[in-house]
């Protein structure tokens, strides 16, 4: 078996695989040999079937696996001899196509190498974390935010009923005269303004008053889930029990306990225990994306075309896919990458790279209770299906890659932050905010 270099430019790297018809012939044999003990064959015993019918019955079949284990073995061979990490699987092409048994096989190899990553003094990365407290302002903020969702309603004596107020009415609805299915109710407590009846009801109540009658006019939309109303006029003769207006809970012990606090004080302790994640988890993402612009900033190495291209066109179909939400798959023309999507992707590659290497240096691994978690917060989102979510992961590999790599990248991040210079400046929640905006807005 040969192995001849072809390619050596950058990061390319180009070979050509030859094997003998002597060493194919020889592992063709090898097998037979191995396997003749456990054959059976009509005429004659377990075991002593003559090696030339052997090689007449099964020798096509295994040439073709003599043959790819070759080749797979002179490839493993070459990778671990040169150190050489292939950045995607290798392209393999067998030259001789016009091969006929007893020729030898030559296959041409090409590939990308990884490159190799330089090692970086992370103690001279020099980055700043913003840190905001839940002060009382905040908290109270909060509580009111919390009273306004938990509001009631009392009555408005002697007021017209307005966007935001609740009326309680009986209505018959009516379509050419005749009442329909579904289309009766009474005492039905409705806020007006909240969507929840077809277009034009709520808006035909509007100034009504408490013991008032009207007919309200509306036509069902054309995709009205019952097909026998869907686009019809209907008349709906409505009568206004009681108007009432809303009010905002209290902020007191009953309100707590409405959210799981024993008191206000155990309510105020857990907002501003929230408000504190929530911060920390912001001052989080501008502190990763700083230290990820430093990384871009100050390490270079050749990057795999390979991966570059791959990214580029993955970045410029998402976004193409976010500017046109109505195509569904990929029945599209092919969509070219700009030059500002393969900056993103040459970025990515890098500092993806990057940090695989960082991890592996230090040792750095997703454990089997962080990928689990991983899983289920993403279970949460198939109510009901959780069951088929777990074994659709179970049976996807690639899947549960993609669930750990963020988690690793994570990782990453923190054991670099352990070790950079990292200034904690207190700020307020304003400017934290903004600090936000301005991340979302690159």
């Amino acid at each position: 078996m040969q192995v001849t270099e072809t390619l050596n430019e950058g990061l390319k790297r180009g070979y050509t695989i030859t094997v003998t018809n002597d060493e194919l012939e020889a592992k063709v044999n090898e097998k037979l040999t191995e396997a003749q003990p456990e054959i059976e064959m009509k005429g004659f015993r377990k075991g002593k079937v003559p090696m030339a019918m052997l090689k007449k019955q099964f020798g096509q079949r295994l040439l073709g696996e003599s043959m790819q284990e070759a080749i797979d073995g002179a490839m493993n061979e070459h990778l671990e001899q040169s150190g050489d990490r292939p950045a995607a699987q290798p392209q393999m092409k067998m030259t001789n196509e016009d091969w006929k048994e007893g020729d030898d096989v030559v296959v041409e190899v090409s590939y990308e190498t990884l490159p190799t990553i330089p090692d970086v003094d992370f103690s001279k990365v020099e980055l700043e974390r913003l840190v905001v407290k839940a002060d009382d302002a905040s908290v109270d903020e909060a509580l009111q935010n919390l009273a306004s969702t938990s509001k009631s309603f009392a009555p408005k004596r002697n007021g017209k009923a307005a966007d935001g107020d609740q009326v309680i009415i009986d209505f018959v609805g009516k379509v050419d005269g005749e009442a329909f299915e579904g289309g009766t109710a009474e005492d039905y407590p409705l806020v007006l303004g909240s969507g929840s009846f077809i277009p034009g009801f709520e808006d035909g109540l509007i100034g009504a008053k408490a013991k008032e009658e009207r007919d309200v006019e509306v036509t069902f939309p054309e995709n009205y889930q019952a097909e026998n109303l869907a686009g019809k006029a209907a008349v709906f003769t409505c009568t206004v029990k009681e108007v009432k207006k809303p009010v905002d809970a209290e902020v007191d012990d009953e309100l707590a306990k409405k959210f799981g606090a024993e008191d206000l004080a155990g309510l105020k302790a857990q907002i501003a225990e929230r408000l504190e994640h929530e911060y920390t988890g912001a001052s989080r993402a501008i502190v990763k994306r700083s230290l990820l612009d430093a990384l871009d900033g100050v390490v270079s190495f050749d990057l795999p075309q390979s991966l570059v291209d791959a990214e580029a066109n993955q970045i410029a179909h998402q976004l193409w896919h976010e500017e046109h939400p109505e195509v569904e798959g990929h029945n599209h023309d092919a969509i070219e990458p700009t030059e500002e999507h393969k900056s993103l992707a040459e970025r990515r590659v890098k500092l993806g790279l990057l940090l695989a290497e960082v991890g592996q240096k230090a040792e750095i691994q997703v454990t089997d209770a962080e990928l689990t978690q991983a899983v289920m917060n993403q279970a949460r989102q198939y109510p009901g299906q959780e069951r088929q979510f777990f074994e659709f992961v179970q049976q996807n590999a690639q899947f549960r890659q993609q669930l750990q790599a963020p988690i690793f990248e994570d990782k990453v991040v923190d054991h670099i932050l352990t070790v950079a210079k990292v200034d904690e400046k207190e700020v307020s929640k304003d400017e934290l905010q903004r600090a936000v905006e301005a991340l979302e807005d690159e």
